[in-house]
């Protein structure tokens, strides 16, 4: 793949990915991702609770949700806090939901105990895919915390879990968009995904023309080649701790 890029990548190549561990004083586990221009905040706070729905149907073990929100300085252009707005935005609410699922793959929740774990997603800086960076960060962040929670023997943690986007631009297809690669794409595509190569989801859509089987194939192909490295990076990290 040798079509240059606006930063200069190759089309199959991720911008660079950082972690740094224990951004904040007070969660468990917390961490600041990067994913080139793209910086997320991520925290995990485990709280000995439950949901009053579970208590109601008496489902056994714990809760993993999750708060996503972007600072009004992230953005080229400075927009309103939804707390001054009164409610969270449709699309605030749709990214949240889907990090809270995502994640609740991650772990055994009938092994976390009567305990919810929240995790808070705080975009900093936005240079598209903050929802998969989201992911990829809150999912370090939950293993981090269960490691230090939770005896190994115990440990409700399953497996890594990460997110990348995918898309065609110009016929095409490219690893990891940037907001101006984003902002264009034909197909823009998020794939999510555990460390052992199952799908957990896929968003893929076509702005202009319908694409193929075959093409869909060849992005979730090229969506497993960046998670991979993803995950190697990410399991680094977590033997560390």
């Amino acid at each position: 793949m040798s079509i240059s890029r606006i930063d200069g990548r190759a089309c199959d190549e991720l911008r660079p990915v950082s972690f740094a561990m224990d951004y904040l004083s007070h969660p468990l586990a917390s961490l600041l991702i990067s994913c080139g221009k793209t910086r997320v905040l991520t925290a995990a706070t485990f709280e000995d609770k439950i949901p009053q729905w579970m208590k109601n149907q008496k489902v056994p073990g714990g809760w993993i949700t999750c708060e996503y929100g972007m600072l009004p300085s992230a953005t080229g252009e400075r927009f309103k806090r939804e707390a001054a707005a009164g409610k969270q935005g449709g699309r605030t609410v749709e990214i949240q939901r889907l990090i809270g699922r995502s994640l609740r793959m991650a772990a055994d929740l009938t092994k976390l105990g009567e305990r919810t774990v929240y995790l808070d997603c705080d975009v900093i800086d936005a240079d598209g895919g903050t929802r998969c960076a989201s992911i990829t960060g809150a999912a370090l962040a939950l293993a981090a915390g269960c490691k230090r929670m939770y005896p190994a023997t115990e440990n409700p943690f399953k497996e890594l879990v990460a997110a990348v986007s995918v898309g065609i631009i110009d016929g095409h297809p490219m690893l990891d968009l940037c907001y101006d690669e984003d902002s264009r794409a034909e197909v823009d595509m998020n794939v999510i995904m555990t460390e052992s190569g199952k799908l957990v989801e896929v968003q893929g859509t076509a702005e202009g023309e319908p694409f193929s089987r075959a093409q869909l194939n060849e992005l979730l192909d090229l969506a497993e080649v960046g998670l991979k490295q993803i995950f190697v990076r990410q399991r680094e990290i977590l033997e560390q701790i």
